[in-house]
């Protein structure tokens, strides 16, 4: 995906992040709103969100969920200053994905277009983490883009740098090995949304 790179950091420009990423994944819209849609069902009382961005991903979210205490995080302060327009209650943190986790316990976890940028072990040492900081029966969402099985359905640019990708297969196993047994729930082309509940034995949970 486009990027800016200062140093070894990973940065978006806020003004033109939601322009740009409209152009280069032309199923934003369904994405995000399946994103949404994947958190549902489930009673919310804190969540956290894992590279907050522009707070498109938030703004979904808490709509289904108006009463949840909403922490995010992401690396860019420019970024979160953009979020805090759409959704100005949450307490949103300048933070790594590599860095220890918000204290939890959260009933839910969600991240949409972030997760990509860690390699293999980032990836499972993230959704180790994550496990830890899930309260009982809590879920995660993820929303990324992902290594698809045919090679044709690779549609979003990225510059294999600092995106990351891995196969949707590869992160069912490492969330498993979590004690998040996860499915897929949502896909399009390289485009996925995966949903794991802790201590759960298959699937999504009720």
């Amino acid at each position: 995906m486009s990027d800016a790179t200062d140093g070894d950091q990973y940065h978006f420009d806020p003004v033109t992040y939601l322009e740009m990423i409209r152009a280069e994944v032309p199923a934003y819209e369904e994405f995000q709103d399946a994103v949404a849609t994947a958190t549902a069902g489930v009673g919310v009382r804190r969540m956290l969100e894992l590279g907050v961005g522009t707070g498109q991903t938030s703004r979904r979210v808490l709509a289904l969920h108006p009463a949840a205490e909403l922490i995010g995080i992401d690396e860019s302060a420019e970024m979160l200053a953009a979020a805090a327009a759409q959704v100005p209650a949450a307490d949103l943190r300048v933070h790594r994905l590599e860095d220890p986790l918000p204290q939890g316990p959260f009933d839910l976890i969600v991240s949409a277009l972030a997760v990509h940028h860690l390699d293999g072990a980032g990836k499972a040492d993230l959704f180790a983490r994550i496990a830890e900081q899930l309260g009982p029966d809590g879920r995660f969402v993820l929303g990324d883009v992902v290594v698809p099985e045919d090679p044709a359905d690779v549609v979003t640019p990225i510059d294999g740098v600092y995106d990351m990708p891995s196969s949707v297969a590869e992160q069912l196993e490492w969330l498993a090995a979590a004690g998040l047994p996860a499915q897929v729930v949502w896909e399009r082309q390289d485009l996925a949304v995966i949903v794991g509940v802790q201590g759960a034995d298959a699937g999504i949970g009720s």
